[in-house]
């Protein structure tokens, strides 16, 4: 298996877990709505929007990770990496990562789901988030100075 499949290979295996997290957020989301009383909604809309966040969550994060893998680095670390990337999705978006997962596929299982309380839940975690993406900037300007400094000007945090 070459560099390149392998690392692909790794991205896919990663991401599905992502996923599964996301769709264990709305499965809670379900049994609290259960709990307190709350129907789900019914659109065949928000199943197309739901499935089509999914999808294009969990691409968005294999496409991240793939870059992630081909440098060497640890998707999930607490400790600053050794690379910025600015090439692939990191183009678009300083935390693809992020917006494939905790925004798209954590909405999109909601959405699947058809959970109020997963929606919600997912909004309100959004900002928590933010502030775990500025300390990591933190971190980020300390270790690549100007050269971080120029990325941050040139590509949104989000989109």
């Amino acid at each position: 298996m070459t560099s390149k499949s392998t690392n692909l290979f790794k991205s896919i295996l990663h991401n599905i877990g992502v996923v599964s997290v996301g769709f264990g957020v709305a499965f809670i989301g379900t049994r609290l709505d259960a709990l307190i009383g709350i129907g789900g909604f019914h659109s065949i809309f928000a199943d197309a929007v739901g499935l089509l966040l999914v999808v294009f969550g969990f691409l968005l994060r294999v496409w991240a990770t793939f870059y992630f893998y081909q440098y060497r680095m640890r998707v999930i670390s607490l400790a600053p990496q050794q690379t910025l990337i600015t090439s692939g999705p990191y183009r678009f978006s300083r935390n693809p990562l992020y917006l494939g997962g905790n925004v798209f596929i954590f909405f999109g299982a909601a959405l699947l789901l058809r959970s109020p309380t997963a929606l919600l839940i997912t909004a309100i975690h959004l900002p928590f988030l933010d502030l775990f993406i500025k300390r990591e900037e933190k971190q980020l300007e300390k270790k690549f100075g100007e050269e971080w400094e120029q990325y941050r000007q040139r590509v949104r945090r989000w989109i």
